[in-house]
């Protein structure tokens, strides 16, 4: 094929360091984004000619993520976290006296090219903010003399390398370590043990251990692995799901920077077991600053033999690749994941058949998250006893909690399973906490009242977040929060979900504004049950959970801001929903909204 201009050869050597693969698609267009600050449409032309691709996939694809864009953007593309623990630190004043100092407007490039400030979602930094990402890397604890800096440095031109390295350290945190954290395997201990044991009787090992699925769904890891073995066919793969993306939760950044030894095992665990040859490790866009770290212990692995072919004798042949995401949310379901995995868009495909029995390529593939790799590869190491030993009956083992928000010691901390709520507030050293969102905005908003209650998959799970909010915080405004980032990130594919999260979005800033009325309190709590009974995947399903959950429990701090001398009414749920009613009926099956 002729290639017509230097842009063309340029993108011709991108599709070839990707193996001219349709499936690394997102791949080859995140290499042109940070290229030329965006994906020209010429580039869109070339990969779908290139590739093979209908024009409207690879457009749709550009579309779909937020990291990429089709008109530039500035030189230094900074971002700033917009998770509510970031503005509880300030985060918006900063971006203000940031877009100030350098006279930009939030998303706007300025007019020389050279600068775009806009806000994101949430960058996995909840234990060190206010935070931002610049070009792609995390930069931690903002205050108004480092913004200051910040722009000067833009103003100069200064390139990133020679920027300030200590904004860019990234902190562990870690407050309170358990027998995962305390446990120094020797690596390969975990795979010889298991090609010692046989896969068959390994699977049984991890099955006594109880091991669930750390991601929210709490599915049990043995019969996943079991389903994929069984599973017609003969070529399968192992996904880790390094998508962090629940705001608030930080806990794999930090496994993936100190254990990621042992998740790389626990993945070649996984393929023994079920006789995969290929994993892949999709980690999230924000985290791409841990990518070289990652590269070079996979790279050590190979080296020790823990990865490639013939592993330790045995005839096993396995290795791991990693893929980044490109900011987008709803990648933390297993399926669209798996979507994205293979260059598309993150859209949750319809279940069943789950990705156990077609998953990757349609082929049967395990998909758990960073903290379920490595201690499947703890248990095959120390023996099922040893995990199940902790915790209660029905969640065997200890759970890892990011905890931010209002409390002195932010950072992750371990338990076993079935903790109180109030015991780790005492250990975070919380004072007057009014209320706490546990497991994400995907999570439950609780009060005091309820700080009795256990961290267990049989009273509260969690996916390992824990939000800390005193009696000085807006319960409303944190729900208002909670609400704008669900109807940013739901895909658009169902109806319930796109229309649900925008009624209840437009709702609660009603209420924020004082213009609502207590029919719209009524309105909100339809909207919300509609919302999580219709929605396709685990975004829509529980994406009303925190604004049910205010109204349950603090129903006071809304009526105080409502008044009854008229005003709109609002929106007509029931027309809108209709056409989704009709599509979708009433029995929606639920998901869990992250591969565990």
């Amino acid at each position: 094929m002729p290639l017509s201009s230097s842009l063309d050869r340029v993108l011709a050597r991108i599709s070839a360091r990707y193996r001219d693969d349709p499936y690394q698609l997102l791949q080859m267009l995140r290499a042109v984004q940070a290229s030329y600050s965006h994906v020209p449409p010429a580039a869109i032309d070339f990969f779908a000619r290139h590739l093979r691709l209908p024009h409207s996939q690879v457009q749709g694809v550009v579309e779909f993520y937020a990291f990429l864009h089709e008109v530039p953007r500035g030189r230094y593309d900074i971002r700033f976290s917009d998770n509510i623990t970031d503005q509880m630190l300030g985060s918006r004043g900063l971006m203000n006296r940031l877009c100030e100092r350098l006279g930009v407007k939030p998303g706007v490039p300025r007019r020389d090219g050279s600068v775009t400030v806009d806000l994101t979602s949430c960058t996995g930094m909840s234990d060190q903010g206010p935070a931002a990402m610049v070009n792609g890397l995390a930069v931690t604890r903002l205050d108004a003399t480092r913004i200051d800096e910040m722009a000067d440095l833009v103003d100069a031109g200064i390139a990133l390398e020679a920027w300030p390295r200590d904004w860019f350290a990234v902190r562990d945190n870690i407050r309170r370590t358990g027998p995962m954290l305390d446990l120094h395997m020797t690596p390969g201990a975990a795979l010889k043990a298991a090609i010692a044991r046989g896969a068959a009787s390994t699977l049984s090992e991890l099955s006594r251990s109880g091991l669930r699925g750390r991601g929210g769904a709490g599915y049990l890891t043995a019969h996943k692995w079991r389903f994929c073995m069984e599973a017609p066919g003969v070529q399968r793969f192992v996904v880790c799901n390094a998508d962090e993306g629940e705001p608030g939760t930080f806990k794999d950044r930090v496994l993936l920077n100190r254990f990621s030894g042992e998740l790389f095992e626990g993945m070649a665990l996984a393929g023994f077991v079920v006789g995969a040859r290929q994993g892949f490790l999709y980690l999230r866009g924000e985290y791409e600053y841990l990518l070289p770290h990652l590269e070079a212990v996979l790279e050590r692995c190979r080296e020790e033999g823990l990865l490639g072919s013939n592993l330790f004798g045995s005839g096993f042949d396995f290795d791991i690749s990693i893929h980044l995401g490109a900011g987008a949310y709803i990648c933390g379901e297993e399926s669209a994941l798996i979507e994205s995995l293979e260059g598309k868009r993150g859209q949750a495909r319809v279940r069943p058949p789950f990705p156990a029995v077609r998953g990757y390529a349609d082929k049967p593939t395990v998909v758990n998250n960073v903290q379920t790799f490595i201690q499947a590869a703890q248990v095959a190491a120390m023996g099922s006893a040893w995990f199940s030993s902790l915790g209660t009956e029905k969640s065997r083992g200890t759970v890892l909690l990011s905890i931010s928000g209002d409390v002195p010691k932010r950072g992750i901390y371990e338990y076993p399973f079935g903790v109180s709520i109030g015991e780790v507030l005492g250990d975070c050293g919380a004072t007057a906490v009014q209320a706490i969102q546990i497991g994400g905005p995907s999570g439950h908003l609780i009060g005091a009242s309820e700080f009795h209650r256990k961290i267990a998959f049989e009273d509260l799970p969690t996916t390992g977040s824990l939000m800390v909010f005193d009696w000085t915080r807006d319960v409303v405004a944190v729900v208002q929060n909670f609400a704008r980032f669900f109807q940013h990130e739901s895909c658009g594919f169902c109806t319930p979900c796109r229309v649900g999260t925008t009624v209840m979005r437009q709702l609660i800033d009603k209420v924020v504004e004082g213009k609502a009325t207590t029919a719209d309190l009524n309105e909100m709590e339809s909207a919300g049950q509609v919302t999580r009974a219709l929605s396709h995947c685990g975004l829509g399903q529980t994406a009303p959970n925190p604004m049910l959950d205010a109204l349950a429990h603090f129903r006071a701090a809304f009526e105080a801001r409502i008044h009854d001398g008229g005003g709109d009414p609002g929106f007509d749920l029931d027309a809108e929903l209709s056409e989704a009613r009709s599509m979708f009926g009433a029995d929606v099956a639920k998901e869990g909204h992250h591969g565990g």
